[in-house]
């Protein structure tokens, strides 16, 4: 059993992995955008902000995750990974159920690639629409925290999925 965090820029290539990974391993994927999206058109704009859902989402999600975790299913959580105590949720999760943590990011440092996949894609009320400035976009693209005394894996998704999704399962499998 394994918990997977995922972590990347919007557009990057997290949930296509995901998904890959979890058809071939039969891990649970807990899916940030989905849950904020829910929160966001559940409720009434004055009730709730973009930064409100998330932090509610990020709680429900560890729910989730624990939930899953607790019932023998390994776990993929997409989602950037963007602030430093998810890090510490996620491998306390990983130890309290006895499961394998595992990190992988997926990084594209291209910011007409990213703005190409982003617009192409269906947006969920979560996603944002495009990255707007290369000067942001190439702050922002390194932003995802990574564990210092953990492996972990960055793919470079710039890729196809089918170059490097046999490394991914194989460094999952480890």
């Amino acid at each position: 059993m394994f918990f997977l965090q995922m972590a990347g820029f919007p557009g990057s290539g997290k949930s296509t992995l995901a998904r890959a990974i979890a058809s071939k391993t039969g891990a649970v994927i807990v899916d940030h955008d989905i849950v904020k999206t829910a929160l966001l058109e559940s409720l009434q704009a004055n009730e709730v902000n973009s930064d409100k859902a998330g932090k509610i989402s990020y709680q429900i999600e560890w729910s989730l995750i624990g939930f899953h975790l607790a019932q023998g299913h390994s776990v993929i959580f997409d989602s950037p990974c963007l602030y430093e105590e998810m890090l510490g949720n996620g491998m306390r999760l990983a130890e309290q159920h006895n499961a394998k943590y595992k990190y992988v990011e997926c990084y594209l440092p291209d910011f007409q690639e990213i703005n190409r996949r982003l617009s192409e894609r269906k947006r969920l009320a979560s996603q944002i629409e495009r990255a707007h400035s290369e000067e942001s976009f190439a702050v922002y693209v390194n932003l995802s925290q990574k564990p210092l005394n953990v492996e972990h894996l960055v793919v470079d998704s710039g890729q196809a999925l089918e170059t490097y999704l046999d490394e991914v399962l194989s460094y999952i499998e480890a």
